[in-house]
């Protein structure tokens, strides 16, 4: 797949975050930009990604094309005017902040509601036996451990976006709600989604939270409070393990082990040791 070139004074930058930076074109206001930090390979697998997901009708930014600045590579969407973050609406309105952590719950409710060909996507358990074995931090006894815990999970082909963070669900003035960031969307069991909304609601410290997510970790808190709720009460849980009358705090017992697992992907963006994720595996994985 060959970029187009582009010229990206034609483009005003309006965000950032782990993978790359976000861009608005300055004339049309139909266009939007995402450039990489990371490679060409990253971009190419997001937009083939994302217009299998967008093909499929799981609400997403139309993709466009892959282009280059000549530096970096990137992705062309169309843009969603007025669009906001549920992490940014939180960090905005903390009044509203149970509203919004339903209404996040909804959309991963649907998602995981999503069964896919499994002949199409990579299931997550392949991606994380490859991170697994890609991260030089972990002992061999306890990427032993960890892989056998991947392992023994269920088997599904429902959807996973594989970075399902409340910065990662955006909606619009029209009331319109759609994922972003597809570049790790793939299909198994759905608690390896719901691990990384606990660790970004519950496992960061303060000073983090309010960077990255624009809130306080109390108000995280209450959205994971609100939004574990709405997810697993509900009678559309795809996990029928749970359902109306789960033991919300049982639930979260068994959560954290899956946001320990999370540390895989967090780790693979930071190229660095995350302490405070692993934590969550001492004691149960290992």
């Amino acid at each position: 797949m060959e970029p187009l070139l582009i010229d990206l004074n034609e483009y005003e930058r309006v965000g950032e975050g782990a993978n790359g930076a976000s861009y608005n074109h300055k004339t049309d206001p139909s266009v939007m930009l995402k450039l990489y930090y990371r490679n060409y390979q990253a971009a190419a697998l997001e937009l083939e990604l994302a217009k299998k997901v967008y093909a499929m009708g799981i609400p997403t930014p139309e993709p466009g094309d892959l282009v280059t600045d000549g530096k970096q590579i990137g992705i062309r969407f169309r843009r969603m005017i007025g669009k906001k973050s549920y992490s940014r609406a939180c960090g905005d309105d903390p009044e509203h902040t149970e509203d919004y952590a339903r209404e996040f719950a909804d959309m991963c409710l649907r998602l995981h509601n999503t069964h896919v060909d499994t002949t199409q996507f990579e299931s997550v358990k392949d991606r994380l036996y490859a991170m697994l074995a890609a991260n030089p931090d972990f002992t061999p006894d306890r990427k032993a451990k960890i892989h056998d815990f991947i392992a023994a999970a269920p088997d599904t082909d429902t959807a996973i976006h594989g970075d399902l963070q409340f910065g990662n669900g955006i909606f619009v003035p029209t009331g319109e709600r759609y994922f972003i960031d597809l570049g790790d969307f793939c299909y198994g069991y759905p608690l390896f989604d719901i691990g990384m909304v606990y660790l970004c609601c519950c496992l960061n410290d303060e000073k983090w939270t309010m960077e990255v997510n624009h809130m306080s970790n109390a108000t995280a808190r209450r959205f994971w409070d609100a939004f574990a709720a709405a997810y697993f009460l509900s009678p559309d849980c795809p996990l029928k393990e749970f359902g109306p009358g789960a033991d919300l705090a049982e639930v979260e017992k068994t959560v954290r082990i899956y946001a320990g697992l999370k540390t895989l992907i967090v780790e693979r963006d930071t190229h660095c040791p995350m302490p405070q994720f692993r934590a969550m595996l001492e004691g149960t994985v290992y």
